[in-house]
């Protein structure tokens, strides 16, 4: 081959040299230039199209390095055998997924999953990540201990014990990315025949995944005080999941009494346990601070799930478990063998964060200002009390409206719809709704998060959403 004739543009942010690549692999890719094929030589070819050799020979350095074509001494370039060759198409014929956040055709989104991203100390996590990154510990790139770095789990253990009530040593802790995987993990430790019992409503995403992971599964009734002993009792439940600082989605905080009733309930037989779900028992607005579940716990019956998604962000995706002792050696005997599912990095950076005291810091930030978006919220909507009630307002991150006037919920989400506000339907959350005889006749509720609201977004929202209600 004399010659390769190609148009280059000189005005384009692609350099020259990327471009006789980029076509004379494209050449080669499509079978134009066989193989065995000789390439014109690079003085030729920067002659030809009147470029510099220099750039011919960066082009066809790519080329061999990438392994298109061979350099032969005293004979020049040729073409490559391409089967084997793994390449990457522009266009695999796969189908995009289109970006249809339908999120963003709403104005205020009163989503119970947000957090405020706006107070994220975002300088001192970046300050404390390069400190981590710029110390000599190569050992932070190969893979750690399974059940997570023992420095996070001596602070989680720490933080814990002071801010909680839990009693656990760092061995009882297992670090996880989430508690989708956590749960994962507690059924390689207790096997799937067994019975789940969750309270109705519940935390839909929990339930799903015990579902998927072949639990059997069981609806129980709550009233004012949580879930209802007397009717768990009924069912084959050996776990009972539930969450008794403020439970999702009813904001129902548990009382002392409930709770040693649950806890005489695991007792009275050897394989039973709660899960307690702490995920966003850091936010409490009235009343004194109630120590968790876990904290009153004597026999071992309580396995301890908590979450760094609200307290600092949910891409954090980092969770920890607190397992009972007689459960941490069926751990290590079956569980041990799956590698951590978070970044030693990561780990080590939240590890800083905690004992630097920049976390503490920042949770006082955050409740003053989520007690501030909650007084604002819950003040702006005592227009509604003549059709509606509010209930969960004594800790977490969401308000629970209930209607008693007749409307279903569905007339409530459109309405707020029409305006461009997403609310949340409590419904999404009732495991038994269609079996309830008196489904139908139920106040319609309306689930309000306002955590990743500004408060100027809570007033105008709560302006808007008393009008489409009233």
């Amino acid at each position: 081959m004399q010659e390769l004739t190609m148009e280059l543009d000189g005005k384009s942010r692609t350099p020259l040299y990327e471009q006789i690549y980029e076509f004379i692999k494209s050449e080669l890719q499509a079978g134009t230039i066989q193989y065995k094929e000789k390439l014109p030589s690079a003085r030729a070819l920067a002659a030809h199209l009147a470029v510099s050799r220099s750039t011919v020979d960066l082009a066809y350095e790519q080329l061999r390095s990438e392994g298109y074509i061979e350099a032969v001494p005293c004979k020049g370039y040729f073409a490559c055998q391409l089967e084997g060759v793994f390449r990457l198409d522009e266009n695999p014929g796969i189908r995009q997924r289109e970006d249809c956040d339908p999120r963003k055709d709403y104005l205020y989104d009163f989503t119970p999953n947000g957090v405020d991203l706006e107070r994220f100390p975002f300088n001192i996590w970046r300050k404390i990540n390069r400190q981590v990154l710029s110390e000599e510990h190569t050992d932070l790139f190969l893979l750690g201990d399974p059940q997570g770095e023992a420095g996070l789990r001596e602070a989680i253990a720490r933080y814990l014990h002071q801010a909680r009530g839990v009693n656990c040593t760092p061995e009882q802790i297992v670090i996880g990315a989430g508690n989708d995987y956590l749960l994962m993990l507690l059924s390689r430790i207790l096997g799937t025949k067994r019975q789940v019992a969750m309270e109705d409503p519940t935390y839909r995403q929990a339930y799903c995944v015990f579902e998927n992971l072949g639990y059997s599964m069981c609806a129980v009734e709550m009233d004012a005080m949580g879930m209802m002993v007397e009717e768990l009792e009924k069912t084959e439940a050996d776990l009972a999941y539930v969450m008794p600082s403020h439970q999702y989605p009813m904001g129902i905080v548990m009382p002392i009494g409930r709770r040693y009733q649950l806890l005489q309930w695991a007792a009275q037989r050897e394989n039973r346990y709660i899960i307690e779900d702490d995920y966003d028992s850091e936010f409490r607005y009235k009343g004194k601070p109630i120590p968790a579940l876990q904290g009153y716990d004597r026999k071992g019956k309580v396995i301890y799930l908590g979450t760094f998604s609200k307290s600092i962000a949910p891409a954090i995706r980092i969770s920890y478990m607190v397992l009972p002792p007689a459960l941490c050696r069926l751990y290590e005997r079956t569980a041990m063998l799956f590698s951590s599912t978070v970044s030693r990095i990561d780990q080590r950076t939240l590890e800083v964060f905690i004992r630097e005291g920049h976390f503490e810091r920042h949770l006082n930030r955050m409740r003053t200002a989520y007690k501030g978006k909650h007084d604002l919220l819950v003040e702006h909507l005592k227009e509604l009390k003549a059709v509606c009630s509010i209930s969960g307002e004594q800790a977490g991150v969401h308000l629970l409206a209930r209607f008693e006037d007749g409307r279903t919920e569905k007339e409530l989400i459109d309405a707020a719809r029409e305006h461009r506000i997403k609310v949340y339907g409590l419904s999404e959350n009732i495991v038994r709704h269609h079996e309830r005889e008196d489904a139908g006749s139920q106040p319609a509720g309306i689930i309000l998060g306002y955590a990743a609201l500004s408060e100027e977004q809570i007033c105008r929202a709560t302006d808007i959403l008393n009008a489409a209600w009233l």
